[in-house]
């Protein structure tokens, strides 16, 4: 008979991250006592980060919620009463069907993204039950909407080089990703790349960790992704570093876009960027003249108001040079490969109402302050948006209406819980059964629960089949278990990479590899509209979008290729990228975390400091029209000047208000409805 209390038990990453690792579980006396890698996963190979090495710290905090809450002091306050599971879920259905009744049921309004990555937990029961209630639909666009829409206008589909190739590779270009950071496995393949000779180049706006790694870091300002491509490429095309039997066989549109980069000429683009006419042409030479040369699109360069754009723009790189052809060339925005039977699992047959209100995320704020058809309830899981959101001040503002009935459904009383009605315990995803998939390597995982439940808490699958079936709706769909769900979210996919995954195979052997026969013929399979890689795309200019890559200023704080300066109200460039130790807002609250970070900084160029009176380690004020936050000056030449940035996303705390997003626009980036965090102006000032 096996041990359950003792041993090491198999478990999977659950965080938003590209790795999705496989993990070891070491329990003593029925507790979790050590997290390791599993050396037996065929990518992550047992190497992990700290953030996931401390895990333990997260699934067994002082703090995390046992029990029902209802809120018994004012929003914000954080002061609630203990009540029953019976309780909460009677008065949340009896207030469901009242508004339902009253408003219409589109007036209740369901908010969650990826703090888990279990597919069960953010795309199953919980779906089912506002599909069956007929609630608004909440447009998940806050992370990869942008970049990932702007790459498939270029490729079609969200897939590209395959990890394990990326060794091959004789020139790595990370591009606008902080990988050392948010994706370690990637830069494991990279140093076996770089043993064999490849260099490596980061492009980013911050010496971060990945740039102190690489071979040669190239600082840019922010948001002129785009007119680097666009001067590599007009470099590419007029020294004949191009393929041109690649383009005529694999592309369309490459004649029009040699002529439209002539414009592009590296003093220009100089200008726009910052990055000098010399390092223009040496890094297009690199990269023209590598045998096999790989572009790694990170995450922070589509958070801009033409960030879609400037994917799309780097998406066009590795055409027109042919490295798709070579074993570990290429690009990778996200690789998608796998995918489930979302109607299996969301059951929008459920749904009355087919066309509902659609309220993008990124504008939560504006949303809950709006006066014609306000929302009127919220239920947050898997999500903390008044520190996550852009427009802070607004996101509180909504949430600290007396007539929104807010429910959350967290492990900790978080900065947006404190503004609930209800707070509901949340399992780990170490007490629950559920589904990972990556979107970036090719295997596919289950996790099985490894320890009893922490206090009265309770997974999304149960949370939302106790809501369902106290609504009323069908016994046999809201009842169904965890891996019924699974089994049914594996049949009929559609799709030949999930060939040969089953619940059967998944218990057998915890991870289980894609069947990527179909990757052979990726490039003759392309689900553009031509069937070929869009250089230049129709699709684009029927939407009213330019149908070849261009590069276009940002919003806020430029004006054509003029940067923010001295004169403007607000004329430095602000960046908020995640910093070493969180993953978003998940383990800001944990004080092992905390310590490995340190503090919440504000780096600042020695040029711009100076002209503050600003010294390192002064406290400061960051502020804008949206807002202010209080934090401590790095100054550092790691940046170009004109540029601060502040990493991470920190809970309230220690006396300031530091929460960066407080700063940050709900504007909707170019093409994807997607979050433009990383176009914000701001002024700095000693406290």
């Amino acid at each position: 008979m096996i041990d359950q209390d003792n041993g090491v038990f198999p478990a999977v990453c659950p965080l938003d991250c590209p790795d999705t690792c496989g993990l070891l579980l070491h329990k003593e006396n029925g507790k979790i006592v050590k997290v390791t890698g599993n050396p037996d996963h065929p990518i992550t190979k047992g190497a992990i980060c700290n953030k996931v090495r401390n895990m333990t710290e997260r699934v067994y905090h002082p703090e995390r919620l046992q029990y029902p809450l209802r809120r018994v002091g004012a929003k914000g306050e954080g002061r609630f009463e203990r009540i029953s599971w019976d309780e909460a879920i009677d008065e949340i259905t009896t207030r469901f069907r009242a508004l339902s009744e009253t408003y219409g049921p589109e007036c209740i309004l369901p908010y969650n993204f990826y703090g888990n990555m279990g597919i069960l937990g953010v795309d199953g029961m919980d779906k089912r039950f506002f599909n069956a209630l007929g609630a608004s639909v909440l447009e998940q666009t806050i992370c990869n909407a942008a970049g990932n829409t702007g790459w498939k206008y270029t490729m079609g589909a969200n897939r590209g080089t395959l990890p394990e190739d990326t060794e091959h590779a004789d020139v790595i270009v990370v591009w606008g990703g902080n990988i050392v950071s948010t994706n370690m496995h990637q830069v494991v393949l990279a140093e076996k790349a770089r043993k064999k000779g490849a260099k490596i180049v980061v492009i980013d706006v911050h010496r971060n960790r990945t740039a102190q790694w690489a071979d040669w870091f190239i600082p840019l300002y922010p948001g002129t992704d785009s007119a680097l491509a666009l001067g590599l490429m007009h470099v590419l095309f007029e020294r004949g570093m191009v393929d041109e039997a690649f383009m005529q066989k694999y592309t369309v549109g490459h004649e029009a876009l040699r002529e439209h980069v002539r414009e592009y000429t590296p003093e220009r683009v100089a200008r726009i960027t910052g990055v000098s006419a010399e390092d223009i042409v040496k890094l297009a030479e690199l990269y023209g003249r590598a045998d096999a040369g790989y572009i790694h699109i990170g995450n922070g360069l589509q958070h801009h108001d033409h960030g879609g754009m400037s994917v799309r723009s780097i998406a066009c790189l590795p055409a027109i040079t042919g490295h798709w052809l070579k074993r570990g060339g290429g690009a990778v925005r996200t690789n998608s490969y796998a995918s489930t039977n979302g109607d299996a699992l969301e059951r929008p047959e459920l749904r009355a109402n087919p066309e509902p209100r659609v309220v993008n995320m990124n504008r939560i704020g504006e949303a809950l302050l709006e006066a014609e058809q306000p929302i009127r309830a919220l239920m947050v899981y898997c999500s903390n948006p008044l520190v996550v959101a852009p427009d802070t001040e607004r996101v509180m503002q909504g949430f600290a209406r007396e007539d929104l009935f807010t429910v959350v459904h967290d492990l900790f009383l978080t900065d947006t819980a404190k503004y609930a009605d209800i707070v509901l315990p949340a399992a780990s995803s170490f007490e629950e059964t559920d589904l990972y998939t990556s979107y970036w390597h090719q295997y596919v995982q289950l996790q099985e629960p490894v320890i009893a439940k922490i206090g009265e808490s309770k997974s999304n699958v149960e949370l939302f089949s106790l809501l369902g079936q106290a609504m009323g709706y069908d016994p046999e769909i809201f009842s169904e278990t965890p891996e019924q769900m699974i089994a049914d979210a594996l049949k009929d996919t559609g799709n030949p990479y999930m060939n040969g995954i089953t619940l059967e195979a998944l218990k057998a052997n915890r991870f289980v590899k894609l069947d990527m026969a179909a990757h052979a013929t990726f490039l003759e399979t392309l689900p553009t509209p031509s069937g070929k890689i869009e250089l230049y795309s129709e699709t684009m200019r029927e939407r009213g979008l330019p149908p070849l890559p261009t590069y276009r200023p940002a919003v806020e704080g430029y004006d054509g290729e003029r940067r923010p300066s001295e004169e403007d109200k607000y004329p430095l460039m602000f960046l908020s990228p995640p910093n070493h130790n969180f993953l978003n807002s998940t383990f800001a609250n944990s004080a092992k975390h905390q310590k490995m970070e340190k503090m919440p900084l504000l780096h600042i160029h020695p040029e711009d400091a100076e002209r503050r009176n600003v010294a390192d380690g002064d406290p400061i004020i960051v502020w804008n029209d949206r807002g202010r936050i209080e934090l401590v000056a790095k100054v550092s030449d790691a940046m170009l000047p004109g540029t601060v940035i502040s990493q991470g996303l920190w809970w309230d705390g220690a006396g300031r208000k530091q929460r960066v997003n407080m700063l940050t626009p709900n504007r909707l980036s170019d093409m994807g409805n997607g979050a433009t965090f990383f176009s914000s102006t701001v002024e700095v000032k000693r406290q």
